[in-house]
Parts: C-alpha cells; structure tokens; sequence
C-alpha cells in the first residue's frame, strides 16, 4: 500500500540566504516533533518586531512540530569599507599647512599618515529611516517564507518515507491478526480438556455441586478464552489506520490514538490466550504496534 503525497513528518531542516541594502542574512530553521507547533525565534536584537508576522507565516504553513528558526545577520564588504570624511580631511590639511608655516618647513607628509589622523576615515554611517528599515524587513520575511516552503517540502519528502513505513508495519499488524485468528481457532479444543479438569476437579471436592454452578464455571472460563472480539477490532483499526494514511493531512494524533487502540487490543489478546502458539504471536503483534506507535510520533 502506498502512502498519499501529503503525509508529512516533524522532522526536517531548511536554510535561505539574502542581501538587501549592505546587510547579508541566513534563515536556518529545524523542526522535531511535538505535541501541537512550539516557534522558537532566535532574532539579533533590534529585530523583535519581526516575531508577530514570522509566526503568522509558520502557523499558516506549519500544523505541528518543535520548531527552531535562527536569523543570522551581516554587513556586506561594500557596506563596511571605511569612508573619507572631506571636511575631516580639510580641516587635516589645513592644520598640517599651519605647522609648516609656523615651522618654516616644506618637508612633505605622507598620504598615509593623514589618512591615518582621528575622523579623516570612518566607518559607514548606518543609515536607518523608516523606509529602508521596513524594505529591510520585507526582505527578512519573504526569505523566511522561502525557508518555511523549502522545510515544509523537507518534511514531506520525509513524509513519504514514513508512510511506506508505516504502511509496511500494518501489513505486518494485519499478518500477525490473521495469524492470531488462526492460533485462537484450535483454543476450543484446550479449552474444552481444561473444562473437563475443571470440572472433575469441581465434583471430586463437591460431588453435589449444583449444575447451574457448574454452567457458571464453564461459562467463565469460554468467555475467558475467547478472543474474537479482540480480532474484529483489530480489523476495524487496521481498516482506519489504512485510511488515515490514505488521507495523509493532518492525521498524527488520530494515528496515535489508533496506536493505543491497538496495543490495548493485543494486551487483551495476550491475557486471554490458552495456548503457548496464541501468546507468541500476541507477542510480535504488540512489537510490531510499539514500532507502529514510534513512528507515529513523527508524523504531522
């Protein structure tokens, strides 16, 4: 059976990158599972007012999972190249003219050195108004709404490995039921030399012992032992299950559910087994639903 493309797991890893106005920027953004969608923003400071729409864009993306995004930032080359400060060079200029006069002197001075007085290079000045602030912005979100696209499609394409998997374990769930309905169809013949004990036993230690008390006893223990109802509901939840997976949206907590049912299912099956065959294959059954109820986790 094959899984429906819209299965997605909790797991997954995206990065974007951009520049905008001097500033380079990275988007990386790691999803686990979890109960409901737990954003966890990591923003340089100064970016605070950012958080509102960068959860909006994942909640509109994302249905579950622990997810991390960090935001880093840089200036580009261009952006931190020293700048010459013209009046700072003037007013160094001129001040070298004054000393040169004062000292009755020609004597040259290097570039460098002027270059290298207080004020005359600076660093860029980080113009931020309004306006470039919010085209700055505007760039961070739409690559983080690149991102999330790229970790939802992460997600899916682990999605789709889970979903053969887990369809994989049902077949083997539904293998083990039927097995179990076999092993539970020679329970009668035990179970019928076990009455017979019983009773002898009974009317050895009561030899007048009522029959309506005798029905009771035999009653009990045929109820004990009888499992189909275990197997019929077994069926029923490997029939939803399959259609969960075939609807693929949304269905992590509907398949956990389905997971408890299934496993309260094969403890009863194992508690009411008569035979040494029944057990061991209620067994396997209930690993099989642990492997089942651990990939679920993963699952949107």
């Amino acid at each position: 059976m094959s899984s429906s493309p819209s299965l997605a797991s909790m797991t997954g890893f995206a990065r974007d990158r951009g520049a905008h106005d001097g500033v380079e920027f990275a988007w990386e953004i790691r999803s686990v599972n979890g109960r409901g969608l737990d954003l966890r923003l990591r923003l340089p400071a100064g970016f605070d007012a950012l958080e509102p729409a960068l959860r909006e864009a994942a909640a509109r993306m994302l249905r579950r999972g622990s997810v991390t995004a960090t935001l880093s930032l840089s200036r580009t080359p261009e952006a931190t190249r020293p700048v010459l400060d013209e009046a700072a060079l003037d007013s160094a200029l001129a001040l070298i003219e004054r000393i040169r006069l004062r000292l009755r002197t020609t004597a040259a001075v290097a570039p460098e050195a002027v270059l290298a007085l207080p004020g005359v290079l600076r660093a860029p000045a980080a113009e931020e108004d309004e306006e470039r602030t919010a085209a700055l912005h505007a760039a961070l979100l739409a690559s983080f709404g690149r991102a999330l696209e790229a970790l939802v499609a992460a997600r899916r394409a682990e999605g789709a490995r889970l979903g053969v998997m887990l369809a994989a374990i049902l077949d083997e769930i539904a293998s083990l039921t039927e097995r179990a309905a076999a092993d539970a169809a020679a329970q009668p013949e035990m179970i019928r030399a076990r009455l017979l004990d019983t009773l002898r036993s009974l009317l050895a230690e009561a030899p007048a012992l009522p029959e309506e008390r005798l029905a009771q006893e035999v009653a009990v223990l045929a109820s004990r032992a009888d499992v189909r109802e275990e197997i019929e509901r077994l069926r029923a939840h490997l029939a939803a299950a399959r259609g969960l997976l075939a609807e693929g949206v949304a269905i992590g907590r509907r398949l956990d559910f389905l997971a408890q049912e299934f496993a309260r299912e094969a403890n009863t099956l194992c508690a009411k087994s008569a035979s040494t065959t029944l057990t061991a294959t209620g067994l396997a059954l209930k690993a099989a639903i642990e492997q089942f109820r651990e990939q679920v986790q993963n699952v949107e």
